[in-house]
């Protein structure tokens, strides 16, 4: 058995002082206050937060970052240069590319990652790739394997696209099957979206893994919402409630362009929605909205997406500012409630992370109070100060990954990308 004694902890019923926490077999085992520290316990400073849950990835687009904005352009042009890296990768460069951008997470924070994934050309190598990958990298993984069928709406898969298309939802749900579970990974399922998943077939990939995550990229763009109105006279939220894809295991990633009608049937359903803030931003997407989400019933998590930019904090703090910007108001949501969204484990699968807490895995986000973003903030309120950089150390299932921006077994992540980029 180990131990970590905090010196601030955010636990479920808020923050406290002089926490310890009994470990074993990287389970949380006991909780309670102590003004002595016991020997053989480690001491974390500053505020120690829960794991974080990065709740929507795609590894590989963290090689596009600083890469695509010379010619200003759109999130259709965007998606030409994301078209001709997926091209170019094979298991053993995105092994190397995925340890290197799970090793980053890690270091900010990150505990578990829903990684949405459809770079698999009918097989199961890219998924075994980053299954080793987040294994290396201390950080746990949600395997949402996307069945991706159409190029758009009423058009056939054309270039690299076949490399993301098992021909039919049938042969997507054999492949998945196929996948394994181990103790750091779990397997979930992913509409890609409306326009690569045919109406016809979203009832089956809905109902395919009834037990497990689904996931589902919604209304990021107008333009697909312009496109699923011509085709099919309703909006994409309407159109996967009617396919019985609405569900509280299910997550929509964006939401960007909804209506109120589809605020309600979020909610109503008790459908997530992951805001990617950085991402909606660098691709200039819109703000989404997140507070009339919550309000309906929708639970709210965080992903870094392309990875323009790799700071669960930031993300935190950019869906309350995005908030202001949209509605002139301070103070939309707490932060209580950035944190909930910061460590929404349940949104990829993991009902009981997220939590320092007995049962819990011990995951473990120790953030400086006495750095230059953070010095003078009230702890409750260092969610919206820090950022990745006062991240001190990460534990996760009561093993440290991570200490003052290093990764424990990985060494510099700078270096680590750069060989890999």
């Amino acid at each position: 058995m180990t131990g970590f004694w905090l010196e601030r902890a955010w636990l479920p019923e808020g923050p406290a002082a002089r926490v310890l926490v009994r470990v074993d077999r990287g389970l949380i085992t006991s909780v309670s206050t102590v003004d002595t520290i016991p020997l053989g316990v480690e001491r974390l400073r500053g505020m120690v937060f829960p794991g974080f849950a990065n709740a929507h990835s795609h590894a590989f687009h963290r090689a596009l970052r600083g890469r695509t904005h010379g010619d200003g352009g759109t999130f259709w042009t965007w998606r030409e240069r994301m078209y001709a890296l997926a091209g170019r990768l094979t298991p053993e460069s995105y092994l190397r590319l995925a340890r290197a951008v799970y090793a980053e997470m890690a270091v900010a924070g990150v505990t578990a990652v829903g990684e949405f994934h459809y770079l698999h050309a009918g097989g199961n190598e890219m998924g075994e790739a980053l299954r080793t990958a987040a294994a290396e990298a201390g950080v746990r993984l949600t395997l949402l394997d996307a069945c991706y069928l159409a190029g758009g709406i009423g058009e056939p898969v054309r270039g690299v696209q076949e490399r993301f298309s098992d021909g039919t939802g049938e042969r997507w749900a054999a492949r998945v099957a196929e996948l394994r579970e181990d103790g750091n990974t779990r397997v979930g399922a992913a509409i890609h979206s409306v326009r690569a998943v045919p109406r016809e077939e979203l009832a089956l990939v809905a109902g395919a893994f009834p037990d497990r995550p689904l996931h589902v990229h919604l209304s990021e763009q107008p333009a697909e919402n312009r496109a699923c109105l011509d085709a099919y006279g309703m909006t994409p939220t309407r159109l996967l409630a009617e396919a019985g894809a609405l569900t509280p295991r299910t997550t929509a990633v964006h939401g960007t362009h909804l209506s109120a009608e589809d605020v309600g049937l979020l909610g109503a359903s008790g459908t997530g929605v992951c805001f990617c803030p950085t991402t909606e931003a660098d691709l200039a997407d819109g703000l989404g909205p997140a507070r009339e989400l919550a309000d309906a019933g929708s639970p709210l998590s965080l992903g870094s997406d392309q990875h323009a930019v790799v700071d669960p904090l930031l993300e935190a703090r950019a869906l309350e500012h995005g908030e202001r910007l949209r509605t002139g108001h301070r103070g939309r949501f707490a932060p209580a409630e950035l944190v909930a969204a910061l460590t929404n484990h349940a949104a990829i699968g993991w009902p009981g992370a997220g939590r320092i807490a007995v049962g819990s895995p011990c995951d473990l986000v120790a953030v400086r109070l006495d750095s230059a973003r953070t010095a003078g903030a009230s702890p409750d309120q260092v969610v919206l100060a820090a950022t990745a950089s006062d991240v001190a150390t990460v534990v996760s299932g009561g093993r440290v990954v991570a200490r003052d921006g290093v990764h424990e077994a990985l060494g510099e992540v700078g270096r680590l990308l750069g060989e890999v980029l």
